[in-house]
């Protein structure tokens, strides 16, 4: 008789799913353990070249030398390279021992220390960004975006009243999804634009707008329909957050930001809380993105909001349009990354 004939047990299947589940999580943990160990590797070997930098002068010829004789001991790792070597020293430099293991840089890949290293950042910045990293499960290349576009000093920055309309925990979980600017750059769009094409872009392109939201945000639609007392209404964008468990209202504006704004985003938070929100459900947020905005207006209009709601603004064009003109395409410059990247993992 074959195993296929075999008759089961009725707890058989769900035995060795929970069973193909230790073996996945074993793995998983495995790959950390030894990603750890690689990271705590390089930094102490960046910590005695950086030594003998220091103390014996060390220079390009002597780092090389040893790269040399470290590939030749070890033809099986790949990551004895002299331009290795160097990022080892910097990242020796740049975080203590006391900083590696129990903190979240050691479960990063080595691609995603250099890249913070790379780039012009002080420690505070590089901590928030490699925690962010491992939090969200970002790949290098968003790690890059993120760095690029100036993250951590947009999020949490635009104005609200969500201290004076939500308890204190909410609060301050609330601002941090609000930035100020948000960095449209990815929609590809330049000169004057209508609302109802930035609206379609980001739905276009939805994935890197929900990236630029932020994570937990899930796209519920665009011109939602909506009806109170026989008239329609037609919210712009409306999003869900899972991990907050509430709507998201986003109302955009092209233009500069106006006081009666504010009380058409209050009016629709108020008509999502008493329509779609469920009673598992926080309260509704409304976020208004405009072209630009006077902060004094805002905090005036928002004072007067019954509803939690923040006003931020965005930007879709990086560079003039004759700039742009003369840098790469952007497929162009997928296919510079992807042959840099096997270049580096080959």
């Amino acid at each position: 008789m074959s195993s296929a004939d075999l008759a089961l047990p009725n707890d058989y299947r769900q035995t060795l799913e929970t069973l193909k589940q230790r073996v996945h999580q074993a793995q998983l943990e495995a790959r950390r353990t030894i990603n750890t160990e690689l990271i705590q590797l390089y930094w102490s070997i960046g910590k005695e070249i950086l030594v003998r930098q220091e103390q014996q002068g060390w220079g390009s010829k002597i780092i090389a030398r040893l790269a040399e004789d470290l590939r030749a001991e070890f033809p099986e790792m790949r990551g004895f390279s002299p331009r290795n070597l160097q990022y080892m020293t910097t990242f020796a430099r740049h975080w203590n021992v006391e900083q590696i293991a129990p903190q979240p840089v050691a479960q990063l890949p080595w691609g995603h220390i250099r890249t913070l290293l790379d780039k012009p950042l002080n420690h505070e910045a590089r901590l928030w960004y490699a925690a962010a990293a491992v939090e969200y499960g970002w790949s290098r290349n968003v790690l890059l975006n993120m760095i690029k576009n100036n993250t951590i000093e947009r999020t949490g920055a635009a104005p609200s009243n969500f201290p004076q309309r939500l308890p204190a925990a909410e609060s301050e979980l609330t601002q941090q999804v609000a930035k100020d600017p948000y960095a449209f750059e990815f929609l590809g769009l330049s000169g004057e634009v209508a609302e109802r094409d930035v609206e379609q872009a980001l739905t276009d392109r939805i994935v890197e707008t929900l990236r630029e939201l932020g994570p937990g945000f899930a796209f519920v639609g665009r011109q939602v329909h909506i009806e109170v007392g026989g008239d329609d209404y037609y919210i712009d964008l409306l999003f869900f957050h899972v991990e907050q468990l509430r709507y998201f209202v986003v109302e955009l504006k092209t233009g500069k930001f106006q006081p009666e704004y504010a009380g058409k985003l209050n009016f629709y938070v108020a008509v999502v809380d008493d329509q779609l929100k469920r009673e598992a459900h926080n309260q509704t947020v409304g976020i208004l993105i405009c072209g630009s905005k006077n902060d004094h207006s805002v905090r005036y209009a928002l004072s007067r909001s019954d509803s939690p709601m923040a006003v931020s603004t965005y930007t879709y064009e990086s560079l003039p349009t004759d700039e742009k003109k003369a840098l790469p395409a952007e497929d162009e410059l997928s296919a510079a990354f992807q042959q840099i990247e096997t270049t580096e993992n080959s």
